[in-house]
Order: C-alpha cells, then structure tokens, then sequence
C-alpha cells in the first residue's frame, strides 16, 4: 500500500534529484523509495566486505602498497604450505 510523505528540500538538491531520475527513467518517488529501501534494509553479516570496496564507498583510499605486500605474503604463504 502506497501512502504519502512530504519532504521538505532544498530547491536545487530537488532540481538535480528530478534530472537523474528523469536520466534513469524513474519517478523522484520511486527513486527517493528506493534509496531509503537500500537504506532501511535488513544487512546480512554472511560475508566480509573488502577494504577496497569500503574505501570506494567511502570515498576514502587505503594504501594499496600496504595491502597489496599483505596479499602477497598470504599467497606465497599458501604456496608454500602445497608443495611442502
């Protein structure tokens, strides 16, 4: 059942929310709907999110050099467990 909400925005953030949903072929409704949906939804702990994709998220960078040296050493550790 769909009911209504009334928002009060900031006019400019409002124009730019109708261009994308307009780009995306999708009313400002169903998008506002969809982004609070994503944001309201009930997260599963199953899996483990990566550094990586954390640090796109947050728009902030992890030092690859530094991750990339401990990847490497698991890898070589592992190999070297194998062919023991």
């Amino acid at each position: 059942m769909d009911s209504k909400l009334t928002l009060k925005l900031n006019e400019n953030i409002i124009e730019r929310a109708k261009k994308y949903a307009s780009n995306k072929n999708l009313s400002l409704s169903r998008l506002i709907e969809n982004y609070l949906d994503s944001l309201t939804r009930e997260q599963s702990d199953d899996f483990e999110i990566s550094p990586f994709v954390k640090s796109i998220s947050s728009g902030k960078s992890i030092p690859v050099e530094a991750e990339y040296k401990k990847l490497r050493e698991e890898y070589v550790d592992s190999l070297d467990t194998k062919y023991q």
